[in-house]
């Protein structure tokens, strides 16, 4: 998977850092998303704790973000895939995840925890369903109700 440029995007930047970022509108880009209500706090800590990040902007908006967590050699899990919303279908989120893959190449694999319902975008990236994952969710009910985890 390449990551190739996207018209629609024209002169978008492009950041690896997150020095000088406002957590605030990276809060408000997940909230738009939709990602959920993740305060610029618990964001700040994630990413500055993930071996890869990108973010991207148009026009000096934060239009863009996602991050991986790596161990350099056996794993690495991509998550926080976040686009606005009008720039949902511009290519933008599969250009992410193209970087994030990239980054993440030498390990021996590459994990990433979907959305419901955002599994076919990911299908169409390369990714297949894993059989055999298993987690415990600090609220138990909430992911059963998002279609995150199985009842049983």
């Amino acid at each position: 998977m390449s990551a190739q440029p996207c018209p629609a995007l024209g002169e978008a930047q492009w950041s690896a850092s997150t020095a000088g970022l406002d957590w605030t509108e990276l809060e408000t880009l997940y909230r738009l998303a939709p990602l959920g209500n993740k305060s610029a706090a618990d964001l700040k800590t994630v990413f500055e704790n993930s071996r890869y990040t990108w973010l991207v902007r148009q026009g000096g908006r934060l239009i863009g973000a996602g991050r991986a967590l790596a161990d350099g050699a056996d794993c690495a899990y991509i998550c926080d895939v976040a686009v606005l919303p009008e720039w949902q279908g511009s290519g933008l989120g599969k250009q992410l995840v193209a970087r994030l893959v990239h980054d993440s190449r030498e390990h021996k694999k590459i994990i990433l925890y979907s959305v419901s319902g955002k599994e076919g975008f990911y299908r169409r990236l390369g990714f297949a369903r894993l059989l055999t994952a298993m987690a415990i969710f600090r609220d138990r009910d909430a992911a059963i109700a998002g279609g995150h985890l199985a009842r049983e």
